[in-house]
């Protein structure tokens, strides 16, 4: 995910959703059990399938066992595919629930992210607590690239697994909110919450780095 992406407005998207039917030749080669049909599936999705499994676990090597498995469960529930969504939709759903089931156990993940989390603090007279510093216009200092990529990736690994998942859905494969809820098995407006959220959450952790690396500079 680039720095970019923490900084574009909301939008919507959904009106330019992509066609139901453009993995179609895939789809029937897989029903058909082409020699090539598997490797096709593993060109055209292990990437993004891999994407979506790192960023709900966290964990590389976890990733790459819950995309072999999510694939292997495509290709044999294949004949399963009604069409009721997108077959990406039906895809990033099996991988989704295959990242969770890795999770199951893991007591320290957090699963909410609160509005407290993500907000800035204000006294009793509505005044800023830290009103911290105009960061923004800052993002395309070569001498703040590398701290603000990392301070992108540790807050993405402290989003809950259900916040990454719709993150990396919308700002990393571009999906519409309509065809993350179709993958994630949640309604419109929640995936809404949880994008919008875990963009703020980022916000604020970036602009938490900018402003301790002004502080450094002045002192």
């Amino acid at each position: 995910m680039s720095l970019q992406m923490v900084l574009e407005r909301d939008t919507d998207g959904d009106a330019h959703r992509r066609h139901a039917d453009r993995d179609h030749d895939l789809l029937e080669a897989l029903r058909r059990r082409e020699p090539m049909a598997v490797e096709r599936l593993v060109t055209t999705y292990g990437e993004r399938a891999y994407r979506l499994a790192s960023g709900i676990t966290g964990n590389g090597s976890d990733a790459e066992e819950v995309v072999q498995d999510a694939l292997w469960t495509v290709v044999r529930k294949i004949d399963s595919f009604r069409g009721d969504s997108a077959f990406a939709s039906w895809l990033y759903r099996i991988v989704a629930n295959a990242a969770y089931q890795k999770l199951r156990g893991r007591h320290n993940r957090r699963y909410d992210l609160s509005l407290d989390e993500v907000l800035p603090c204000f006294d009793e007279c509505g005044h800023h607590v830290d009103p911290g510093v105009d960061w923004a216009p800052r993002v395309g200092n070569p001498a703040l690239q590398a701290e603000l990529r990392t301070a992108l990736t540790t807050a993405i690994d402290e989003l809950p697994a259900l916040y990454r998942a719709a993150l990396v859905l919308r700002d990393v494969e571009g999906c519409s909110n309509l065809e993350i809820a179709e993958a994630l098995g949640l309604s419109v407006p929640v995936v809404k919450t949880r994008v919008h959220r875990a963009r703020l959450f980022l916000r604020k952790r970036l602009a938490d780095t900018v402003t301790m690396e002004a502080m450094t500079a002045v002192a």
